[in-house]
């Protein structure tokens, strides 16, 4: 009787962890054509769900926002008890006060900028305008599906296999777990907010320690493949996509070898979540196995350990609700707050002044324009692309929009949802680690651009 229940429990743990494992490659890194344009599995359902909602949208995400802001402060200031029955409804809701303030803005802003209540400085096209607007709506849907579905890369056995196999690459030069190579794929091909939630996750999951988690969120969590081909149309020069792509490529990875060894990131501990460390041989391969042949027994352990699919999905669930009550609020008011800065204060004018000099000594013409746009991507990613485009020089345009997307913090999005995640990663940590990424790519672009032109 045993000899047919081994391979049959054998049999289903290899089916347990393709099907699930094969399908979220194909919803996170598959790239898809639609009239000669690429996209994704995740962003094409994303945004068939924009779609259908057309003119509902605004209004849904203000009124999501809002009721996170009236529920927070219930649930927050009076401890009813359902904080106490409910550890879903209590991690949602009851927050600290710092959080809590930031819900409450985010839903004063939402409302007024869907309204247009109040200053325009807040619901302008420029601040408010631009978040609730331009950005909501796309992490609105992307949170739901990406949530959902995250599980398909986490639960599965496929981290498993693939950080057996890629340790040896990620380890001695990012001084990172092989399983950060998948968090590295999803964010480079696909999406930098994806990333970063399974970035998030893991780290919850004593998957990464602190420093990990926040070398992997704050070096590899980049916009994805598509959306830099959007930068690079809006400056004119969609005809270099492959010498732009490899340029951020390149400067992108000697960015996260350096960066990581020198502080804020340097500083980070070497703990899990709960203080504890990890474990020395881990990572280490048992006499007598190869990488893949140990990796996939580490893999169908993983899909072994499924007894109910039924909580997965739940699992699913909880990462969805987390990220639409707990960050979108933080986009909305960290965003709001970031482009008013940029577009009312002279703050980015000032601070951008050391970088003529520099900008000058890389031989890059219209220095003094171009200068203007290196520090206000930590507002909005797409500024700089913007201002960039009434520059003459495709020289100076093909640097600046790839700069923008190697600076990689910026508060309209990817800055907010770190900073409304676990990850311990702090506002001044993240302008920091902002300014170092600008001051390391900054020279290698204007070297390929040199070359190109």
């Amino acid at each position: 009787m045993s000899d047919h229940v081994v391979p049959a429990a054998e049999g289903r743990n290899m089916l347990m962890f393709l099907i699930p494992s094969f399908s979220g490659i194909l919803f996170f890194m598959a790239p898809v054509f639609i009239d000669g344009a690429m996209s994704f599995p995740l962003a094409l359902m994303a945004k068939t769900l924009k779609s259908l909602l057309g003119d509902a949208m605004l209004p849904l995400v203000t009124g999501v926002i809002t009721l996170t802001a009236v529920v927070s402060l219930w649930a927050s200031l009076l401890k009813p008890e359902l904080t106490r029955r409910s550890s879903l409804f209590n991690s949602l809701f009851n927050t600290s006060p710092a959080w809590l303030l930031i819900r409450v803005l985010a839903a004063v802003f939402a409302l007024a900028t869907l309204n247009q209540w109040g200053p325009e400085m807040i619901w302008g096209a420029d601040t408010g305008s631009m978040v609730l607007h331009d950005l909501l709506p796309s992490l609105f849907v992307t949170f739901i599906f990406a949530g959902l579905l995250l599980p398909l890369l986490l639960n599965f056995g496929l981290l498993e296999l693939l950080g057996t196999l890629l340790s040896k690459i990620m380890r001695p030069l990012f001084r990172l777990p092989g399983r950060a190579a998948i968090d590295c794929l999803s964010s480079w091909l696909g999406d930098g907010t994806v990333g970063v939630m399974l970035t998030n996750k893991q780290y919850e999951d004593k998957q990464y320690t602190q420093r990990e988690a926040t070398v992997v969120a704050s070096m590899f969590s980049t916009v994805g493949i598509t959306f830099s081909l959007v930068v690079l149309t809006q400056v004119g020069l969609q005809h270099l996509f492959v010498p732009f792509y490899l340029s951020i490529c390149v400067s992108g990875v000697l960015a996260a070898i350096v960066l990581q060894r020198i502080p804020p990131l340097s500083n980070k501990k070497d703990l899990f979540i709960d203080g504890t460390s990890r474990d020395a041989d881990s990572e280490l391969i048992p006499e007598g196995y190869i990488a893949f042949s140990y990796g996939l027994e580490l893999a169908l352990k993983r899909a072994a350990s499924i007894s109910s699919l039924g909580d997965i999905a739940r699992h699913g669930l909880k990462n969805a609700l987390d990220m639409v009550f707990g960050v979108l609020p933080a986009v909305m008011t960290i965003g709001t707050i970031g482009l008013i800065i940029a577009e009312s204060t002279p703050l980015f004018s000032l601070l951008v002044t050391p970088f003529i000099p520099l900008l000058e000594m890389l031989q890059l013409p219209e220095a003094a324009a171009a200068s203007e746009t290196i520090l206000v991507g930590f507002a909005d990613m797409y500024v700089p692309s913007i201002l960039a485009a009434s520059i003459d020089s495709d020289m100076t345009r093909f640097v600046i929009a790839a700069v923008s997307v190697t600076q990689l913090i910026f508060m309209s999005e990817t800055g907010a949802v770190i900073l409304g995640s676990k990850i311990p990663l702090n506002l001044m940590e993240l302008i920091v680690i902002f300014l170092l990424r600008t001051i390391i790519t900054l020279p290698v672009i204007t070297l390929f651009a040199h070359f190109i032109f």
